[in-house]
C-alpha cells in the first residue's frame, strides 16, 4: 500500500515542481515594430508581445497613425521537454498621418495583480516611397532583410603582415533562413592562407547600417599577403533559402511565411599592401614579419671526443613563422655536424600564427680542445613601429674534455659548409731504401705461359656465367612490381633532369620543378594540366583514385613552387622537395 501511494504522489509533485518554475519564470512584455522608419504611403505592424496571460491591456494613443487593423489577438503554448512555453500578442497595423519624428508611448497591462509597461519606440516617417511595404514582393523583402559581410581586420598591411577575413551573414529579425549552401569560394591569389574553422555557429545580437539584426559567422580565414600593391580578396556567394512573413494569416491568427531563394555576395575586398621598407634592412634579413625572441642553445658545452650534442636554433613568437628560413650557426671545421632536425608548433588564430620554430643540428667532435660557437644573428620587421629589428646570440663555448689531439694541436672556426679538416695520420714519408731489390729481365713467350692457358680456359669459365645471367634476367623480367619502380624511377629522372641541373638556383629550379610534374601528369592522362588550379588538379587525382598521401604531397610540391616565388628557400630545402617529386612520381605510376 505504502509504494502504491508513492506512485500516486510522484506525478502530483513533479506537475508542481513544474508549475513553480514556470511562475518563477521573469515576465516579459514588450513592443515590436515592424520598422523603425517608413515611407507614409506604407504601413506600419505593431506588436504587444507577453509570455504570460494578463488583463487589462491598455495600448498607446498612436499619436501621428490612423489605425487600419487591431487589435488582433493570437495566442501560441507549447510544452518541450516537460517545459511549458507560452506567449500571447496583440497586433495592429497602422497608416501615419503625417511626416517627421513620432513616439509610440508605453503600452501597459495586468498579470498577476502587477502592472508591466513595455518601453517607448520612436518612428520616423519619410516621404513617399516608389515601392512600399504594402506592394512588396518576398523578393523585396528578402533583399532588404539579408546581407553578407566580409569584415577585414587590416587594409593596408605590410608585405607578410598578418590580417584576418571574418564572413557575417546579417539577417533581419523580421525573415528567418532555414538553409544555404556556399556558390564560390573564394581564391585567395598572392596571398598565403589558412582557415580558422567555426566548430559552433550560434547567432548573435548586432547592428547592421544602424539597423538592429541578427548575424551569424559562417567563415573565417587569415592571410599573409605575399606581394606588394593592390591585391583583391575574391567574394564569397551564398544560395541562401529565406521564409519572408506575408500579411496573410491561418486559422489561429499565426502568420503565414513564404519562402525563397536568393543569391547574395560579400563582396570583393581590395588590400593596399605596402612593401617592406628598403632603408635600414639588414644583409641577414630572411622576410620574418611580426614580434620575435631569437636563441640559440647548445644541450651540453661538456664532453668526450665521438660524444655528441646538440645544438638548438629556435625563433618565437608572434608572426609568419612558416615562411621565412632559420639562420645557420658557424661552426668550427673540426667538428663533424648532421643535417638539422626542424621543429614546428605553430598554433594559427584571427590574429596569426604564433608559436615557435627550430633547427636542431646534431654534432660530433673528434678531437679534444675548447670550440667556440661564434654568435649568429636573427633580423626581422616590427609591422607595429615599421622598423626593422636584430637579435644576437650568445657565444657558446664546447670544451671537449678526452680524446685524440688535431694534428695542428687547435681548433679553427670555419663555415658550416667547411665541416671537417683534413688530418693526415700514419706515416706521411718513408727513407729511400739503400739495397735495392732488382732481377734481370729476360725474354718470354707466349705458348706454354699462364697467360695461354688462361685464355684456352675462359670459353669453358664462360658457359656458367652466362647460365647464371640468363636465369637472372628471366627472375627479373618475372618480377613485375620491381620492373614497375624500375620504370617509375626512370620516369622521374627523364620529368626531372631539368630541375636536378637547376639545384641551387631556387627560381629556375621551381619552374623546372613544376613544369616537369604538369608534363608528368600531361602524358600519363594525355591533358593539358599547366592550365589547372592546384585544387582541380587535385580533384583529377582523386577521380584516378589515387590515394590521399600521394595526392597530398603532389599538391604540397605545386604550392611549393608557387610559394617559392615570394620566399627564401635553401638548397636543402630545394634538394629535399626534388627528393619528394621522385618519390611522388614513383608512386603516382603505380597508380595511374
Amino acid at each position: 500500500m505504502m509504494l502504491k501511494k508513492y506512485i500516486l504522489i510522484t506525478p502530483l509533485l513533479l506537475l508542481a515542481f513544474l508549475s513553480k518554475a514556470q511562475d518563477a519564470e521573469e515576465v516579459t512584455f514588450e513592443m515590436l515594430v515592424s520598422k523603425e522608419k517608413l515611407g507614409i504611403n506604407e504601413r506600419l505592424r505593431v506588436d504587444f508581445t507577453m509570455n504570460k496571460d494578463g488583463d487589462d491591456f491598455n495600448p498607446p494613443d498612436f499619436s501621428g497613425f490612423r489605425v487600419l487593423m487591431g487589435p488582433s489577438q493570437s495566442i501560441s503554448s507549447s510544452w518541450v521537454n516537460g517545459v511549458r512555453s507560452y506567449s500571447k500578442t496583440y497586433s495592429y497595423t497602422l497608416a501615419p498621418t503625417a511626416r517627421g519624428k513620432f513616439t509610440l508611448k508605453q503600452a501597459s497591462i495586468v498579470i498577476a495583480g502587477k502592472t508591466y509597461k513595455s518601453l517607448a519606440k520612436q518612428i520616423e516617417v519619410t516621404a513617399a516611397v516608389d515601392k512600399p511595404n504594402s506592394q512588396k514582393t518576398v523578393d523585396d523583402v528578402a533583399d532588404e532583410s539579408l546581407h553578407l559581410v566580409a569584415e577585414v581586420s587590416k587594409t593596408n598591411p605590410y608585405m607578410n603582415e598578418a590580417i584576418s577575413v571574418v564572413y557575417k551573414l546579417y539577417v533581419s529579425p523580421s525573415i528567418s533562413v532555414s538553409n544555404y549552401r556556399p556558390l564560390d569560394n573564394p581564391k585567395y591569389n598572392n596571398f598565403w592562407s589558412q582557415d580558422i574553422p567555426v566548430s559552433v555557429r550560434n547567432a548573435k545580437n548586432g547592428t547592421y547600417k544602424g539597423k538592429q539584426y541578427r548575424y551569424v559567422i559562417l567563415k573565417r580565414v587569415v592571410l599573409y599577403p605575399q606581394k606588394s600593391g593592390k591585391l583583391d580578396i575574391e567574394p564569397l556567394s551564398l544560395d541562401v533559402t529565406v521564409d519572408v512573413p506575408t500579411s496573410k494569416r491561418d486559422f489561429f491568427g499565426g502568420r503565414i511565411y513564404s519562402q525563397t531563394n536568393k543569391t547574395v555576395s560579400a563582396g570583393k575586398r581590395t588590400i593596399n599592401v605596402k612593401s617592406l621598407p628598403i632603408q635600414g634592412k639588414p644583409a641577414d634579413f630572411s622576410g620574418a614579419v611580426g614580434n620575435f625572441d631569437f636563441s640559440v642553445t647548445a644541450s651540453k658545452t661538456s664532453l668526450n671526443a665521438s660524444e655528441s650534442l646538440q645544438a638548438r636554433v629556435e625563433v618565437s613568437g608572434k608572426g609568419n613563422l612558416k615562411l621565412f628560413q632559420l639562420p645557420e650557426p658557424n661552426l668550427p671545421g673540426s667538428l663533424e655536424v648532421y643535417e638539422p632536425e626542424f621543429d614546428e608548433k605553430v598554433r594559427t588564430t584571427l590574429s596569426g600564427m604564433q608559436g615557435k620554430v627550430a633547427n636542431s643540428y646534431t654534432i660530433v667532435p673528434s678531437f679534444r680542445g675548447k670550440y667556440p660557437i661564434q654568435p649568429i644573428s636573427f633580423s626581422y620587421f616590427d609591422p607595429k613601429e615599421g622598423s626593422y629589428k636584430t637579435l644576437s646570440s650568445d657565444e657558446i663555448l664546447i670544451n671537449v674534455l678526452e680524446g685524440p689531439t688535431s694534428a695542428d694541436g687547435r681548433s679553427t672556426s670555419s663555415p658550416l659548409g667547411n665541416r671537417q679538416t683534413v688530418i693526415a695520420t700514419g706515416d706521411q714519408f718513408n727513407f729511400i731504401k739503400l739495397k735495392p731489390n732488382l732481377t734481370n729481365i729476360g725474354t718470354r713467350y707466349f705458348l706454354g705461359s699462364t697467360r695461354f692457358y688462361l685464355w684456352l680456359l675462359l670459353p669453358l669459365l664462360l658457359i656458367p656465367s652466362a647460365i647464371i645471367f640468363g636465369k637472372k634476367r628471366d627472375a627479373i623480367a618475372s618480377d613485375v612490381a620491381g620492373n614497375k619502380i624500375r620504370r617509375a624511377n626512370k620516369l622521374a629522372r627523364k620529368y626531372l633532369s631539368a630541375s636536378k641541373k637547376a639545384l641551387g638556383n631556387k627560381e629556375a629550379f621551381y619552374i623546372a620543378l613544376e613544369k616537369g610534374l604538369h608534363n608528368y601528369l600531361k602524358a600519363k592522362l594525355k591533358i593539358e594540366t599547366s592550365e589547372f588550379s592546384k585544387d582541380k588538379i587535385a580533384t583529377l587525382l582523386i577521380e584516378k583514385q589515387v590515394d590521399e598521401g600521394t595526392k597530398d604531397g603532389f599538391v604540397a610540391l605545386l604550392k611549393n613552387c608557387e610559394m617559392a616565388r615570394y620566399s627564401p628557400f635553401s638548397d636543402v630545402q630545394m634538394q629535399q622537395d626534388y627528393d619528394k617529386a621522385s618519390e611522388v612520381i614513383s608512386y603516382l605510376d603505380k597508380q595511374l
